[in-house]
């Protein structure tokens, strides 16, 4: 049984379709969310955690049903929100504990709680600090704090890097990465930046314009790029060209006059060099495609676009 199923959800604002009918199903783990301004990466967080109603559609996670079963998904689900929720008088412990009793916890437990949590994401002695003090890294760290509390089975996590530093950025990824892997939380990561997807993440959503774009395991993104190639040839490029056509082979052109092609399974790569040939030039170059997440997120958006 998939840990997140979600089947022919829509939701809207008005009359602006925001999530146009996307199904998914989703294992635990890493999850990376990805798509550009505009996408509904946010709506969906948010109908994800209920402060939003579908108009259609069902969600479930971990068993339990939107929006039906929305405190019971609460109760386990832990958020760390983009924008800043913390108060600047306040000193991130004060906060920790108001938020442990908000989810229901003792004084003594939440305090006890607060403490714990802090010292996990580095906060020492400025936890007794007003957070108006507190640089972007610190903040970043208590909302990270606030979203592992209560101890929750699922984290999602939205810009958790935005604003950081290098260094900083590589600590919130070290200690994302850790929750997940050691303490068995499933991680919803939605983000700009594409390496922290490759880096973490073991499946991804794209979304884009509210429909949904790809879902899947990174390695099944990546493997799709098995039998791409980037070939160059001799000018003239045409006959070439002509020649890929007549064989059946999809291509695009990239600067330079290189040609971006996958070669149907039926068809071996000598082809390429027999397709030469007969348009009276000679390769000069043909070497596998690269792979990076950018290349390949930008290549599902711009077929979606032309779908």
């Amino acid at each position: 049984m998939a840990f997140i199923e979600v089947e022919n959800l829509m939701v809207s604002y008005g009359d602006t379709v925001a999530i146009d009918e996307i199904s998914f199903t989703l294992e635990a783990g890493v999850i990376g969310l990805i798509g550009p301004n505009g996408a509904g990466k946010t709506t969906l967080i948010r109908t994800f955690l209920g402060f939003i109603r579908p108009v259609k559609g069902k969600i479930v996670i971990s068993g339990l049903t939107l929006p039906k079963e929305i405190l019971k998904v609460r109760a386990i689900v832990g958020h760390m929100p983009e924008r800043e929720v913390v108060s600047p008088k306040v000193t991130a412990v004060s906060f920790l504990v108001y938020c442990g009793r908000l989810v229901g916890m003792s004084y003594v437990d939440a305090l006890e709680r607060s403490h714990e949590v802090l010292n996990y994401v580095g906060l020492q002695e400025a936890r007794y600090r007003p957070m108006q003090t507190y640089s972007t890294g610190m903040l970043q760290r208590v909302k990270l704090a606030q979203a592992i509390l209560h101890d929750p089975k699922i984290l999602i996590l939205d810009e958790p890097t935005n604003g950081l530093d290098p260094d900083g950025r590589l600590e919130m990824l070290q200690l994302i990465r850790e929750i997940s892997e050691q303490r068995g939380v499933t991680t919803i990561l939605s983000t700009h930046l594409l390496p922290d997807v490759q880096n973490l993440c073991s499946q991804i959503v794209v979304l884009k314009k509210g429909k949904l774009v790809f879902c899947g395991s990174l390695q099944s993104l990546i493997e799709s790029r098995v039998n791409h190639y980037e070939v160059s040839v001799q000018p003239p490029i045409e006959p070439f060209k002509e020649e890929l056509i007549k064989m059946g082979i999809n291509f695009q052109e990239l600067p330079q006059d290189i040609l971006s092609l996958q070669l149907p399974e039926n068809i071996q790569q000598q082809e390429i060099f027999h397709c030469a040939r007969r348009a009276g030039t000679t390769v000069r170059s043909f070497v596998p495609a690269g792979g990076n997440l950018a290349e390949l997120f930008q290549t599902k958006l711009e077929k979606k676009e032309g779908s």
